[in-house]
């Protein structure tokens, strides 16, 4: 394969700018960083752009096409958070440089008849062709459950275990069985045994308390049944926690939709009619939260030196999981966290260096020698306007190249050979 060599582009590097730099790239990798271009390698012209390295999205649902999609907005990376993407199954995945690469909690460990099958429409069954592997269903009401499950979820590829703490009140469904504190202790305990990262699902202040108590490593959501308090952000900060907020699917309880993400030109160009639809719907469970609120409590995380991670909870395309898309609304997801107080560059360390290291992928997140090749070129420069992520120019997974067209990359951009 070819060297290739990114030239005269500004590089954000995972967690700050560093200047225009020649970025080598051989293989899958990072080869180099600076000097001159490689004597016979491709030239990609970089002018007037900014390389980053390939997004990572913290926190989706995959669905039938997701992982493509996601690449198209040079989303390199999705954490998913419910799921079948775990080790045993995404063999293909990690071989398909058309594709996102996935890790994934496999099923989350919740009660029967928890969260979050108040979501479903009844006798909705998802159209997912079936996985190789069945994954464990983790079924949990007392701790000797929650416990026993932590294990076989890791001996079946799960990277992470997650939690679900949810009695339905966000979700107009108060009274949904939800584990105790008991049950959650238990689990977390175990999958501590193991060096398992832990996460939570937590849209209540006292469901955040809980995850706190439990010593959970991270929240897949920030509140949104009231205002924070310092207490609040004192006890996740003293925690070590880190915080995925997801704004995007706080806006879209509340009834808010994404229909100003459909009508940028930018997405409705790489999304089909079904994705368009759900963008333009939301999930209107919580009209009574109030964003502000949302914004306030992210800001205060940020202010505190929380680790803010960039996620969307982006799920399938279906209006009763609307405003969210996958790619699309990670763009939309640093906008938010931009107006809730953050810098620019500290929204894309979310997207990219933090979250790589809070959930130990050390071999991407970054602009770095020896580093996968995941990387996004960019018009513009998004560390002063965070909206410029969208302007692709062109994506690599691995050092391979996406394809131009509707991959992403744009039609009459420069192709740099």
């Amino acid at each position: 394969m070819a060297l290739t060599a990114i030239t005269g582009a500004q590089i954000f590097d995972g967690e700050k700018s560093v200047g225009v730099h020649t970025v080598v790239i051989d293989g899958g990798r990072i080869a180099r960083i600076g000097g001159d271009a490689p004597e016979g390698s491709e030239i990609v012209d970089g002018s007037g752009a900014t390389l980053l390295p390939g997004l990572i999205d913290a926190h989706v649902h995959s669905a039938p096409g997701s992982l493509a999609l996601a690449l198209r907005f040079g989303v390199t990376t999705e954490l998913e958070m419910q799921g079948m993407n775990t080790r045993e199954n995404r063999g293909a995945v990690t071989d398909d440089d058309t594709l996102a690469d996935v890790r994934s909690s496999g099923f989350a460990i919740t009660p029967p008849g928890g969260h979050p099958s108040e979501l479903m429409p009844e006798g909705f069954r998802p159209k997912w062709d079936l996985p190789p592997v069945m994954p464990l269903m983790p079924f949990s009401t007392t701790p000797e459950e929650a416990a026993s499950f932590v294990p076989q979820l890791l001996a079946r590829g799960s990277d992470f275990i997650k939690f679900m703490i949810d009695d339905g009140t966000v979700e107009g469904h108060p009274g949904l069985p939800s584990l105790d504190q008991a049950t959650l202790n238990a689990g977390v305990a175990e999958a501590k045994k193991y060096g398992a990262l832990t996460v939570a699902h937590a849209l209540t202040v006292e469901a955040t308390r809980m995850a706190v108590e439990a010593g959970v490593d991270g929240l897949t959501h920030v509140f949104m049944d009231q205002p924070h308090t310092a207490e609040i952000i004192d006890l996740i900060k003293g925690a070590g926690m880190f915080v995925i907020p997801c704004v995007t699917l706080n806006a879209s309880m509340m009834g808010i939709t994404a229909a100003d993400l459909a009508d940028d030109p930018r997405v409705a160009s790489r999304i089909d009619a079904q994705w368009d639809r759900t963008l333009r719907s939301s999930y209107n469970r919580y009209p009574q939260g109030k964003l502000d609120d949302v914004y306030a409590t992210v800001r205060a995380l940020d202010a505190a030196g929380v680790d803010v991670l960039a996620g969307t909870d982006a799920s399938m395309a279906e209006t009763f999981f609307g405003g969210l898309a996958h790619g699309a609304s990670l763009h939309h997801e640093l906008r938010h966290l931009v107006a809730a107080g953050l810098t620019p560059e500290r929204a894309l360390r979310a997207a990219t260096a933090t979250t790589a290291r809070r959930f130990r992928l050390s071999d991407r997140g970054r602009v770095a020698e020896g580093l996968r090749a995941d990387l996004l070129l960019v018009d513009g420069d998004p560390t002063s306007d965070i909206g410029d992520t969208l302007d692709t120019r062109a994506v690599w997974r691995r050092g391979t190249r996406l394809a131009a067209g509707g991959n992403g990359e744009r039609e009459s951009g420069r192709s740099g050979a």
